[in-house]
């Protein structure tokens, strides 16, 4: 067995379903096994899960027992290997694994590797690449003075901001959403410690990797979308308070005799700080709706560039959904398959550019994972996308 992927599920059974579509096509080549491990998600997965894959090894737990428990249930039981904790709201492209691994390999399987990561609309995650939290750094990342100069050696230290997200690095941080290393480095360090519940566990077993001696990097070479925060909004006050009981339990374990006690206050300050500004934003956030709402009243435009069936089927959803604006782009009118990702990108530019409310639906069918992932990417950011698979439950979209 060469890669175990392990997936954290709760509540987000289209995101995982999706996430699967993804992980089934990428593992093609190699010979892996998906354990998916449900914290008692109340959206009916299990059944809806179970029917479509019924290869994924599937853990039903009876509780919400956090991200950490739940990734080392399966841990347990992988024989990868190499293993790779991934989110569900993610979408890999087909050969992300294997260019993974080679990559791992070429360190002598002596590093853990994270992945560029993108969002749905395109834009990169700064969470990519990351420093371990000091008490200095965690105060200008939580209270937002990174966000203001991030391209800041000295502010923007946590997000890595002035490291060139289009090469390699070694790097402090990998994000959970995406760590692949080989397995004798679980065996070494152990899986996530189970006192983080949610968030900073996988700051914990990064450093961890790095004190036994591994080192952690961050791979350009392959870029995922990671929709991210479907389970707790990352703008809210209560991420806040979260990432603040997270960065607490790291301090007190890995810096109990370093100024633990200033660390805490700097994060209660900067808690203060940062929901002060989250009540003033999202205050200014429901005005804006509001006058956004009474000023664009009309439908917005979808684009669907697909093959003739596959238009024909997403459109049938939509319309089924009440949405009539559709514009058809029909892949089969492109020749050259070498000039499709180039020529496509060109065109909906152009529509995106000619429709001030502008949805794109992208049809996995008419398009492999890599694709998608490269137009996602390469569009504007305005741009709303969204994803329709031949034989999916649903259109899943708001991902901007």
């Amino acid at each position: 067995m060469q890669l175990s992927v392990i997936i954290v599920n709760y509540n987000v059974k289209f995101f995982l379903e999706y996430c699967l579509h993804a992980v089934e096509k990428a593992l093609k080549n190699i010979d892996g096994e998906i354990f998916v491990v449900d914290n008692n998600s109340k959206d009916g997965s299990k059944d809806f899960i179970i029917n479509k894959f019924p290869g994924v090894k599937f853990i039903c737990n009876s509780i919400n027992e956090g991200f950490a428990k739940a990734n080392n249930k399966a841990l347990h039981l992988a024989s990868g290997k190499y293993i790779l904790f991934l989110n569900p709201d993610t979408i890999v492209p087909e050969d992300c694994f294997e260019k993974c691994i080679c990559f791992i390999q070429s360190k002598n399987d002596t590093i853990a590797c994270g992945v560029k990561m993108i969002d749905g609309s395109g834009k990169f995650l700064k969470e990519s690449k990351r420093a371990f939290p000091s008490p200095i750094i965690s105060f200008y990342k939580l209270s937002g003075l990174s966000k203001l100069f991030p391209k800041s050696k000295i502010f923007s230290k946590y997000d890595l901001g002035f490291l060139d997200e289009n090469r390699n690095h070694e790097i402090d941080v990998l994000a959970g959403a995406f760590m692949m290393m080989p397995k004798t480095i679980t065996d070494t360090v152990g899986g996530f410690d189970e006192d983080f519940f949610m968030y900073g566990e996988d700051i914990d077993m990064s450093f961890r990797i790095q004190k036994a001696g591994y080192k952690n990097f961050y791979f350009s070479e392959t870029t995922i979308i990671h929709f991210k925060g479907e389970s707790t909004k990352k703008g809210s006050l209560n991420y806040v308070k979260l990432f603040y009981r997270a960065m607490s339990v790291f301090v007190k374990k890995h810096h109990a005799n370093a100024g633990a006690g200033f660390y805490n206050f700097l994060l209660q300050a900067a808690i203060v700080f940062r929901g002060s500004l989250s009540g003033i934003s999202k205050i200014a956030s429901a005005a804006k709706n509001s006058i956004t709402r009474k000023e664009t009243k009309q439908e917005n435009t979808i684009v669907i560039p697909g093959t003739t069936a596959q238009c024909n089927a997403a459109a049938d959803l939509l319309k089924a959904n009440n949405f009539t604006k559709i514009i058809y782009l029909d892949l089969e009118q492109f020749s050259s398959e070498e000039s499709t990702d180039t020529q496509i990108l060109s065109k909906l530019k152009q529509i995106t550019a000619l429709y001030s409310n502008c949805e794109i639906v992208l049809c996995e069918g008419s398009y492999s994972f890599k694709t998608i992932i490269n137009i996602t990417e390469k569009l504007p950011f305005d741009s709303l996308k969204q994803f329709y698979f031949s034989g999916a439950a649903s259109v899943i979209s708001g991902f901007a």
